[in-house]
Order: C-alpha cells, then sequence, then structure tokens
C-alpha cells in the first residue's frame, strides 16, 4: 500500500512542470539586451514608418497600430534599442528571494513573495498559468519604484475626426507602495499596516473649476483575492462615497479611460483570467524624453520641464520615437461576464514589464479601445528621476475607434517621496483637501 501511494506521488510530481528559476534567468531577465537586439532587415533605426512602409515591417507592429498607420493616423520614428535597467536593488531582492514565490491553487493567489520580480523565469507556452505570472510580475513591478507622482498631470478630450480639443483636466496623481519596497525607507514595509495594503493611488483634480477638488483613492490589498476598496470624493458634493467595483469600469469623469485602465490595467489578478500568448520582438514607445519633440504650451515651471508633445490623427498619438523590445503578448479576460471588455491584449515590455501597449475588445470579440503609454529613460528625464532605475510613465493615449474619439495625457513624473506622504492615501484626507 505504502509503495502504491508513494509511486502515485512520485507519478503526479513528474506529471506537473517544474519552472524553478535560476541566476542566469534573472540575469536574463532583466539585461535582455546585453548581447544586443533583435534586427529587423527592412527596420532601422533613424526611419520613419509610414503607409509607404508599413507592410515590411508588419511583424514588428501590433495589429491596432499597424492599422492606425496603413490607414494614414500615425507615423513611427523608429530610435535605437536601448537598456532600461531597473535600479539594482530591486535587481539584489530578486536574486535574494529566488524561487521563494509559487502560486495558490486559485487564480490571483500568491504564496512566498518578499520583493523583487517574482518570476524571473522564461515564461513557456507549456505552463498554463505562465500567464498569470507575467500578470503578478507586472504587478509587483518597479512602476514608479517605491513612491511616485505624476505632479502634475494633463488629460486633453479630442474629436479625433477634426482634431478638436473639447476640454482639459489637470490632475495630480500619487503612488505609494506599502510592502516589498526596495530603496525607500522604510524597508520592506510601512508599519503599522492594520488593513495590510499592498498600494495605495491618490488622483486629485486642480482644474477645471467644475470638478476641482474631486479626489479618487484605491486602497489595493496584499490578498489579492480581496476587492480594493475606492473612494470618490464630489467637490460639488463635498462628500466622501465609495466606489462599486461596477464604476471602476466606468468612464472616468467623461473621459475615453476607465480607472480599471490605469497603467495598462488597474484591477486585481483575480478579476481576470490570464493566457500567455508568447514572446515577439516589437516596435514599443521607448525613448529619452529630453530627446523628443516637447509641447511649449501645455506646461511651463520654474525647471524649464515641458511634456512632449502629440500628433497624428486628431493629435491623438504622443510625438516620440519607438524601439524595438522583447515583449510578451498577454491576454487577460474578465471573469465577470457583465463585464463591458470581452479581453485586453497586453503587450508587455520583457524588461521592465511595464504595459506600453494593450488593445482591448468589446463584448462582441471587435477591437474598441488602444491604450498607449510611452516610457521615458529615467536618466534622460528630470534631473531628480536620474539613476532611480525607474521606467518613467512619460505620455498616454487613449483612442477610442467606435467613437472616433481620444483622450491623450502628458506627465510631470516625479519620484519624490516628499510629493507622496502616507497621510495622503487616508479617506480623511479626502475631506480635509476637499474643503
Amino acid at each position: 500500500m505504502k509503495k502504491t501511494v508513494f509511486s502515485l506521488m512520485t507519478a503526479s510530481l513528474l506529471a506537473a512542470p517544474v519552472y524553478a528559476a535560476t541566476l542566469e534567468d534573472v540575469e536574463n531577465s532583466f539585461y535582455p539586451y546585453k548581447n544586443g537586439s533583435k534586427e529587423f532587415t527592412n527596420l532601422k533605426p533613424g526611419m520613419t514608418i509610414n503607409q509607404s512602409n508599413v507592410e515590411s515591417v508588419k511583424d514588428a507592429l501590433d495589429p491596432a497600430m499597424y492599422r492606425f498607420i496603413k490607414n494614414g493616423d500615425y507615423e513611427i520614428r523608429v530610435g535605437a534599442t536601448t537598456s532600461f535597467d531597473l535600479h539594482e536593488s530591486y535587481v539584489n531582492a530578486t536574486k535574494t528571494n529566488l524561487n521563494t514565490t509559487t502560486l495558490g491553487e486559485k487564480n490571483g493567489e500568491i504564496q512566498g513573495f518578499i520583493a523583487g520580480r517574482p518570476f524571473p523565469e522564461e515564461p513557456s507556452l507549456d505552463d498554463p498559468r505562465a500567464g498569470e505570472k507575467m500578470a503578478f510580475n507586472f504587478k509587483y513591478g518597479y512602476n514608479w519604484g517605491d513612491t511616485g507622482a505624476v505632479y502634475p498631470f494633463y488629460w486633453k478630450f479630442r474629436d479625433m475626426a477634426s482634431g478638436k480639443q473639447e476640454r482639459m483636466l489637470k490632475f495630480n496623481f500619487h503612488f505609494l507602495n506599502y510592502k516589498h519596497r526596495v530603496k525607500q525607507e522604510p524597508m520592506p514595509d510601512i508599519t503599522p499596516n492594520p488593513s495590510n495594503l499592498f498600494r495605495g493611488i491618490y488622483v486629485q483634480v486642480l482644474e477645471p473649476f467644475d470638478v476641482k477638488n474631486t479626489q479618487l483613492l484605491i486602497h489595493r490589498y496584499e490578498d489579492d483575492l480581496k476587492r480594493d476598496n475606492a473612494y470618490l470624493y464630489l467637490g460639488f458634493q463635498r462628500r466622501v462615497r465609495r466606489l462599486s467595483s461596477g464604476q471602476t469600469t466606468d468612464a472616468f469623469l467623461g473621459s475615453d479611460l476607465m480607472i480599471e485602465d490605469f497603467e495598462g490595467y488597474n484591477g486585481r489578478i483575480s478579476d481576470m483570467n490570464w493566457t500567455y500568448k508568447g514572446t515577439r520582438y516589437m516596435l514599443m514607445p521607448y525613448y529619452n524624453h529630453n530627446d523628443e519633440p516637447l509641447d511649449p504650451e501645455t506646461h511651463k515651471d520654474d525647471e524649464g520641464y515641458q511634456v512632449v508633445s502629440f500628433t497624428g490623427q486628431g493629435q491623438c498619438f504622443p510625438n516620440v520615437s519607438w524601439q524595438v523590445r522583447k515583449v510578451y503578448e498577454v491576454e487577460s479576460s474578465p471573469v465577470d461576464p457583465n463585464h463591458p471588455l470581452s479581453k485586453r491584449v497586453h503587450f508587455m515590455d520583457a524588461q521592465t514589464f511595464a504595459i506600453p501597449r494593450t488593445n482591448a475588445y468589446d463584448r462582441k470579440g471587435d477591437l474598441w479601445k488602444i491604450f498607449t503609454i510611452g516610457q521615458s529613460h529615467p536618466d534622460h528625464h528630470l534631473p531628480a528621476n536620474k539613476g532611480s532605475g525607474v521606467s518613467i510613465d512619460d505620455a498616454f493615449s487613449m483612442v477610442d475607434l467606435q467613437a472616433n474619439h481620444c483622450t491623450t495625457g502628458q506627465f510631470k513624473g516625479q519620484l519624490d517621496p516628499k510629493l507622496s506622504p502616507e497621510n495622503k492615501f487616508s479617506v480623511q484626507n479626502l475631506r480635509a483637501s476637499g474643503r
């Protein structure tokens, strides 16, 4: 009997895939361009991709971007591939905690995670949960580091056909990691943390007057199976109300974005089914902010900082260069059948695990919205961001194909922890700031 049980256990262990990461995997994960990047015969730095030559480089574009260029809506300037090295403290945390993290039985369950990149090994199509692992790498990525702010942040609503700017909102966005911190004190966690929060997001509208002091607060729990607490303060009502889960998929303040769209995906891992579709080399919006055409009108300050400009059909596309990057294509489909989307296709950058490109499909399966988040190298941005090892979210474009409309975003991303103190991420702060 004991021999039979042992045989069954051995068979089950042999049948289960084993994906133990090595230090070589960590090195390859964080430095994928140490031996150069993939070369495309018809794609060279310095060239411009437009209607006349897009067919020759189709393999380096996602389907939506290919469609935009083929229709003459946008042209891409190609830059040289450069390494966006994340901060060594995050890399070292990955090495120190290598193979301590495992997935639980349920989608969205994770065990043993301490800090760094949870799953640095190369994903495999043979691993049925590879997509979920990539999603956790994004969730626990180094986006904005331990603390960051977009201070200020400009959103413009545009008619894509005419290019008319209908409205501009000015925000401040703030981000704070309560846990798994690797660079800014306190480390690894902020204590006390009685609710066991993982992350806080705080948003305040500064202009225009009719929505001034509208504020959004999101508390994301360490336990991914526990639903976020989200609060909205409406300035004209002067009261805080809790948002239902369904409201995170509504249009936010009349824009083309849902709250769930923020940063490429702003929800629980457990709210989606994740599928890894393969590894590609593609053009992605990675660049040096200071080398790009800047907008002299939208933002001016004493530091001389200017936000990037926009171009293309309706002024709906960031006027930045793109480079060939190693990318993981990951599909997320909502668990909730009432969700307005049938799926998103995320193109995750393999080095930084930012999500610079996402194509979203409606319930019928038709392409609906296309999200682009431009990524600036921190050493070619604000002087204070130099050496931070953070890929800086620098501009966004959300295009609604069906409405022929877009919302664009221009950032002043700042990695100054003094801009995002812990007390800013409280319900009490919503009331105090709204007075």
